[in-house]
């Protein structure tokens, strides 16, 4: 065989070898694309009701607080109550030595022994009447002046007894007792202290009835459209965080307080046992009329410059777009006041992935 048939033969066995390591190569490799992780869920109106929340404190009645004052001027010599103390009505909490209370008993002792002539002279009066030695007249005037006497007495009487003491004390020591049953707020004064008692600025002690109790709370004028009196109210105390207390506005001031902004929500609650304290922090939930919206996971709300958008399945595997309008915004969930409708199939989980994938 010639070499030119050899060589002939040869390119026509590799021809059909190259083009097929050829077609091998160039063929392309087809990937279907991955479609992200997602959660979906089935979206439906729902009655939510609003709860504003009013940062509070606990007060005494303000008509049962009593600032006791000294009757008289004199010097502390003692003083056995402190802050927080509970009290019984007519209880001694301390004593007041005065130079007052001398002048007072020998005011009464005065009283005495005028009004006891002016009883002698009257009996006497009246025997001399009855034998027509004395004249009507004079009679009269000896009678009222025997009255006025007994008046005075028993006004000197009466300054004793507001000052303590009893007819027969002799003492110059005041007892400082408490007016009302109740707990101690404050104490002004230790012994020693001289107290006056018209020019005195500050109260020997404040006492308080606690057995029942003012809630007060701050409402910013912007939300009181949604409160009135009579309105049912939770309230949690600061000191307390597994009680709740139920009642309801008594009161909603007619006035904005001039340093806090806000008008005065009260609620009157008893308080047995004495459990809450004036002065601490509590929270007044009033919840407002229910509304009709959507609520959705947080995480199914995307936010993009001015858009808010969620994604709504319309087949298995396809999501579209849609615009929202946001409600209220709570920790873990939003609410759809416009977009959506009930029975829409939108991405709870994941709709971060499908926003990636929209720009890719």
């Amino acid at each position: 065989m010639s070499r030119h048939r050899l060589l002939l033969y040869s390119v026509l066995i590799l021809l059909p070898l190259t083009a097929c390591n050829k077609q091998e190569q160039t063929a392309p490799e087809t990937a279907t694309p991955k479609q992200p992780m997602v959660d979906t869920i089935t979206v439906s109106h729902q009655h939510v009701a609003d709860q504003l929340m009013l940062p509070a404190r606990i007060t005494a009645n303000p008509t049962d607080i009593v600032h006791v004052y000294p009757l008289i001027s004199g010097r502390v010599l003692s003083l056995r109550v402190l802050p927080g103390q509970e009290l019984k009505k007519g209880q001694q909490i301390g004593t007041l030595q005065s130079s007052d209370a001398a002048q007072a008993r020998s005011d009464f002792e005065k009283a005495k022994i005028e009004a006891t002539r002016a009883d002698l002279q009257l009996s006497r009066a009246k025997e001399l009447l009855q034998h027509e030695v004395m004249a009507q007249r004079d009679y009269d005037d000896l009678k009222a002046l025997d009255d006025s006497d007994h008046a005075e007495l028993e006004r000197a009487r009466q300054a004793l007894r507001l000052l303590g003491f009893s007819e027969n004390d002799t003492s110059d020591i005041v007892p400082i007792t408490s007016p009302i049953s109740g707990v101690v707020l404050d104490v002004n004064t230790g012994p020693g202290e001289l107290q006056r008692s018209l020019d005195n600025a500050n109260a020997i002690a404040t006492i308080a009835d606690i057995d029942t109790v003012w809630i007060m709370g701050d409402l910013y004028p912007r939300d009181q459209a949604g409160v009135h009196v009579g309105q049912p109210v939770n309230i949690s105390v600061n000191g307390y965080p597994d009680m709740t207390l139920h009642g309801v506005i008594g009161n909603i001031s007619d006035a904005v307080d001039p340093t806090s902004l806000t008008l005065k929500v009260r609620v009157v609650l008893p308080n047995p046992g004495h459990k809450l304290k004036p002065q601490m922090y509590a929270t007044i939930a009033v919840t407002n009329q229910k509304r009709d919206v959507i609520v959705v996971p947080s995480t199914a709300v995307i936010q993009s410059g001015q858009e808010t958008f969620v994604f709504v399945q319309t087949s298995p595997g396809k999501y579209e777009r849609r615009n929202v309008v946001l409600g209220a915004i709570h920790e873990k969930s939003d609410e759809i006041t416009q977009g959506l409708n009930d029975g829409d199939q939108i991405v709870s989980t994941g709709a971060e992935l499908l926003r990636e994938s929209e720009g890719q």
